[in-house]
């Protein structure tokens, strides 16, 4: 890519999207658009089309999405399929008929069975049944990935399909009902430490900054502990859901950025032919990473598992040799990272 070309990342100020950018500036492109939900809703095809045709964009990253955990997954199935379809539909359509070079397209490592082979190579893809919880939002990735590729093989596009693993890092989203596992975890045990310790002022300050279900501090103390106790927080401990058996791999956020900038430069569908898994080829599972989070905050209270509840995938570990053998540069930036990749909580 030119440095001063003009690219559009959609997405940019969400998790992912916002580190892409950041590290586009740092290395010097100059010509960025982004645009927020309240400035251009993705879900509206009128006015995603009216942006193409006002913009005219020559490379698109597509880092933005309808997420959440296991519990937004499992309760809200309607909105992550519907959602994530209309947002894929409308800007990778609106891409090919404004001629952009080039198009990344971010998706997830739930796509892959629930069952899949350990490490999971991307040949996994559609090779059995998916994990119930979260199915919607992973067929909607799936038709993403088969958008991009379809394209690709019947006009010649270049169009590139990453699947990346569990991502934490700057913006992430800390929404107790719709957060995913580590920053959900993080803030239930910094709130659970902050009640344990009786300090009251950072529980109001924490709600007032995020309420829960439209509780914020301003709420009386008894309505407090209600909601957080709903979540599994409260004076006595923190409860999880599942086992917290599943085993699970994490990559910090600008680690992601520097992945997907690099393909974008250097990497065309021609030379990766599928979709591309970017991980760490570390894991860890659910109770150990709440136990490091519980001894990162200082917290000494109870922590218990709510076996009632689903645990999800119990393994989806990334292959690292097969995904990474056309771009060594990437494995080595992410093996190097891996090996801190949790001290960053």
């Amino acid at each position: 890519m030119e440095k001063n070309a003009k690219i559009y990342v959609a997405g940019h100020r969400g998790l992912v999207g916002s580190a892409i950018w950041n590290n586009l500036l740092q290395k010097g492109y100059t010509n960025l658009i982004g645009k927020s939900h309240h400035e251009l809703d993705l879900m509206d095809s009128v006015a995603v089309r009216a942006f193409f045709d006002a913009e005219q964009p020559e490379y698109v990253i597509l880092a933005a999405a309808h997420v959440g955990g296991i519990m937004a997954n499992n309760t809200y199935r309607a909105d992550f399929i519907y959602k994530n379809l209309q947002i894929q539909q409308n800007v990778i359509g609106e891409s090919f008929r404004h001629n952009v070079k080039k198009l990344l397209f971010l998706g997830s490592t739930c796509i892959y069975p629930r069952d899949a082979h350990q490490p999971i190579k991307e040949t996994e893809l559609l090779t059995a049944p998916l994990e119930q919880t979260n199915e919607p939002y992973a067929i909607a990735k799936i038709a993403g990935l088969k958008m991009c590729e379809s394209f690709n093989l019947q006009y010649g596009t270049n169009y590139i399909a990453v699947m990346p693993t569990n991502l934490y890092g700057p913006h992430d989203n800390f929404d107790l009902e719709r957060s995913h596992v580590l920053p959900a975890m993080i803030r239930k045990i910094h709130l659970a430490h902050c009640l344990k310790e009786g300090n009251w002022e950072a529980v109001l300050k924490d709600l007032n900054l995020r309420p829960v279900e439209g509780v914020n501090g301003q709420y009386s103390q008894e309505e407090i502990l209600h909601i957080l106790k709903k979540y599994g927080i409260s004076e006595n401990g923190v409860e999880l859901w599942g086992t917290g058996t599943p085993l699970r791999e994490f990559l910090w956020s600008e680690e992601m950025a520097d992945a997907s900038v690099f393909i974008m430069e250097q990497v065309d569908f021609k030379d990766a032919r599928s979709h591309i898994n970017i991980g760490t080829g570390k894991e860890i599972s659910i109770k150990a990473l709440a136990e490091l989070i519980m001894k990162t905050v200082g917290y000494t209270g109870k922590l218990t598992f709510d076996s009632s509840k689903p645990d999800g995938t119990m393994r989806k570990l990334t292959d690292l040799p097969s995904c990474m053998h056309w771009a060594g540069t990437i494995a080595l930036r992410l093996k190097k990272g891996c090996n801190g990749c949790m001290n960053g909580i």
